[in-house]
């Protein structure tokens, strides 16, 4: 998996969309940030989390974090991270690479409702210097992701 997924799965179905890569880290939001000439909230960080036995990706502007009450409510309890281990290996991607795109495994996906500030935003695109631009709605439209309210600003 990684970028070459991540290629696979949105010349399927969205061949418009172009990952841009960077000769710049884009691993953190505030790489990701300088390197696009964006502010942070415009980078769609994505989260991997778990809660029991379930796995899932919750994305959210970048600025913003999990808050455990808001969570606790949009899933039915509070979750928690997923091991450096555990990310790469259900979604095939490296950690600061990770996105909702080219998955190694189906994976519920969620979109935090802070991604609607932005016409557009910016998530990774399965490498630590590739991302993707595309509108929030028409990403959480690709995915098959449910919008919910767990982020808060910091």
């Amino acid at each position: 998996m990684t970028i070459e997924s991540v290629r696979a799965d949105l010349a399927h179905r969205a061949p418009d969309l172009e990952i841009i890569e960077s000769h710049l880290s884009t691993a953190t939001v505030v790489l990701a940030a300088a390197a696009h000439g964006v502010e942070p909230g415009q980078i769609a960080k994505t989260l991997s989390l778990k809660i029991g036995d379930k796995r899932f990706l919750l994305v959210a502007r970048g600025d913003y974090r999990l808050d455990n009450k808001k969570a606790k409510a949009a899933f039915g309890a509070k979750p928690s991270m997923l091991s450096h281990d555990e990310v790469v290996a259900i979604t095939g991607h490296p950690v600061g690479g990770v996105c909702p795109f080219g998955l190694a495994q189906p994976l519920p996906v969620y979109c935090d409702i802070s991604l609607k500030t932005f016409d557009e935003v910016w998530p990774a695109a399965g490498s630590v210097n590739s991302s993707v631009r595309i509108a929030p709605l028409r990403l959480a439209e690709l995915v098959g992701a449910r919008w919910v309210d767990a982020c808060t600003p910091p």
